[in-house]
């Protein structure tokens, strides 16, 4: 079996959070929690990528491992990218992409990741999705969605609503959805380090500049993305203050 590690992007630089990673939850930094349940997952090794000293210095503190990576990176892959560089990883290497503001994140949702990427051994990354059955949700531009072939290979991701119901949707009426193929891409990804290499060198596909979605740039190069259900549900991670409050409240009444 190939080595996995779990990369952890942690930038300082937030226009809504500076200093995000280093908020305090619960008595730690958030960064260690998110780095708690990476290694929770099981994983050969875990390290946090950032480009912010004061970051790296809080890592070191809890006994976590860093790599210093630059500041111009332009998303999370590139700088993934980067450190398998660094680190001179094998081509079959799996390589996991944990954000560093997601603290509740379940590790059986990282070890779901990287298990289905080495189960589909044609495909550059592997990513999950869950069942969507709010039809509010469905017509939401900040839910992804994602719609697969028959092998459970993505074939487009998109912020607009598909796949399109020609005869149900009538401009916004709400419409059930369960038991229907809609689903939401949960954004946990793995990578094999030898994609990586090439990602960077990928130009930006035009779908990627409307959407806003990197993964759409693999697609558009004719990498393929396999999609795993996810075993639990993804629990959002923490963009604003009001997310800080959330999270502080959750974390505390686990206690």
């Amino acid at each position: 079996m190939s080595e996995s590690l779990a990369v952890i992007p942690a930038r300082y630089a937030s226009s809504r959070l500076p200093g995000k990673p280093l908020i305090e939850l619960a008595g730690r930094p958030m960064i260690e929690h998110v780095w708690r349940r990476a290694h929770e997952a099981g994983l050969d090794r875990v390290l946090v990528a950032t480009d912010d000293e004061r970051i790296a210095e809080a890592v070191r503190a809890f006994g976590g491992e860093v790599s210093m990576t630059r500041g111009d990176h332009v998303n999370g892959t590139a700088r993934l990218a980067e450190v398998a560089g660094q680190l001179g990883l094998a081509d079959d290497t799996c390589v996991v992409n944990v954000q560093g503001d997601e603290p509740l994140l379940p590790p059986t949702m990282i070890e779901r990741v990287r298990s289905r990427l080495l189960e589909d051994e044609g495909a550059a990354m592997a990513t999950l999705a869950e069942p969507l059955e709010d039809h509010d949700a469905l017509m939401r531009p900040g839910v992804v969605k994602v719609v697969c072939d028959a092998r459970g290979r993505a074939l487009y991701f998109s912020r607009a609503p598909i796949p399109w119901d020609r005869d149900r949707f009538d401009g916004g009426a709400a419409v059930s959805l369960a038991a229907g193929p809609w689903r939401r891409h949960v954004g946990l990804y793995a990578y094999r380090a030898g994609f990586l290499g090439r990602y960077a060198a990928l130009s930006e596909a035009p779908m990627e500049r409307l959407e806003q979605l990197e993964q759409l740039r693999a697609l558009y190069h004719g990498y393929a993305i396999s999609v795993a259900d996810s075993s639990e549900h993804w629990a959002p991670g923490v963009d604003t203050p009001e997310d800080v409050v959330r999270i502080r409240a959750i974390m505390e009444a686990a206690r």
